[in-house]
C-alpha cells in the first residue's frame, strides 16, 4: 500500500471526511484491521484565508509547498490537498516536490464522464466559480461547465466561508442552494459537482434536483483507489 500525504484544515470539518473516506476503502478492499497509511499535515486556515482575503497566493503557495516538501520527506508517496480552491496552486507546489498530486479536478471529471454526462454546473467558492484552475480541466476533459449568476457566486461564497467552514449547517442556505441547483438544471445541467469539500455538509443526492459530484467523496475515494493500486 502506497502511503498518502493529505494536507488538510482548510476547513478541518472536511478533512474529517477524507479521513474517514480513505479508511473505509481500505478495510472495504482488504478486510480485516486494515486501514490506509496516511501521513497529515493539518494547516492553520486562519493563515490561508487571510491570504486569500488580501490576494496574497504566494503566501499560500509557500504554505503548500512547504508541506507538501515535509510529507515527502516523510515518506509520502503522492500528495493529496483536502480542499479545491488550494488546487489553484498546484503548479507552483508541483514544482518544489517530486512526487505526484492527486487533482481533485481530474478524479471529478472521471467520476462525470463514467456516467456519460456532459454538461455541469459548478459550485464553489468565488474563485473556483469564476476562474479557471478546475473548470479548465474539467473543460479539457470535454465536459460543459456553467456556473451561477454573480449574485449568486456571492451567496454560495458567503455560506461557505461564513457558515460551512466554521461548522455551521442551516436549512435556509440549503433552500437558498437548492435554488441555484434548480437554476443551472433550467440551463442544461446534467449534473452538479460540489466544488468545496465543505459543500457536502449542505447538500447530499437527496436535496438536490440533479446528480451530485462530491469532489471531497470523489477525490478521496480515488485517492485510496491510488493508494491500493
Amino acid at each position: 500500500m502506497k502511503t498518502i500525504g493529505l494536507i488538510g484544515g482548510m476547513s478541518w470539518e472536511s478533512t474529517i471526511t477524507y479521513y474517514e473516506i480513505l479508511n473505509k476503502e481500505v478495510v472495504s478492499a482488504l478486510g480485516g484491521f486494515h486501514s490506509a497509511k496516511i501521513m497529515m499535515y493539518n494547516v492553520d486556515f486562519a493563515e490561508l484565508e487571510e491570504n486569500m482575503s488580501t490576494g496574497n497566493w504566494d503566501g499560500n503557495a509557500k504554505i503548500l509547498s512547504e508541506a507538501s516538501k515535509r510529507l515527502e520527506a516523510a515518506g509520502a508517496d503522492f500528495i493529496v490537498i483536502a480542499t479545491n480552491t488550494m488546487h489553484k496552486l498546484v503548479p507552483q507546489i508541483e514544482k518544489s516536490i517530486h512526487i505526484p498530486i492527486l487533482h481533485i479536478a481530474d478524479a471529478t471529471a472521471a467520476a462525470i464522464k463514467r456516467d456519460g454526462h456532459k454538461k455541469v454546473a459548478l459550485l464553489g467558492t468565488k474563485f473556483t466559480m469564476t476562474q479557471d484552475f478546475i473548470k479548465e480541466r474539467l473543460l479539457k476533459a470535454g465536459l460543459e461547465v456553467i456556473v451561477p449568476d454573480e449574485k449568486d457566486i456571492e451567496l454560495v461564497n458567503d455560506v461557505i466561508f461564513n457558515e460551512l467552514c466554521l461548522g455551521k449547517v442551516l436549512d435556509s442556505s440549503r433552500k437558498e442552494y437548492q435554488r441555484i441547483i434548480n437554476s443551472m438544471k433550467a440551463l442544461g445541467a446534467e449534473g452538479v459537482i460540489l466544488g468545496c469539500t465543505e459543500i457536502g455538509m449542505l447538500i447530499t443526492q437527496k436535496d438536490s434536483s440533479l446528480p451530485v459530484y462530491d469532489t471531497t467523496i470523489i477525490h478521496a475515494t480515488e485517492a485510496a483507489r491510488m493508494a491500493l493500486a
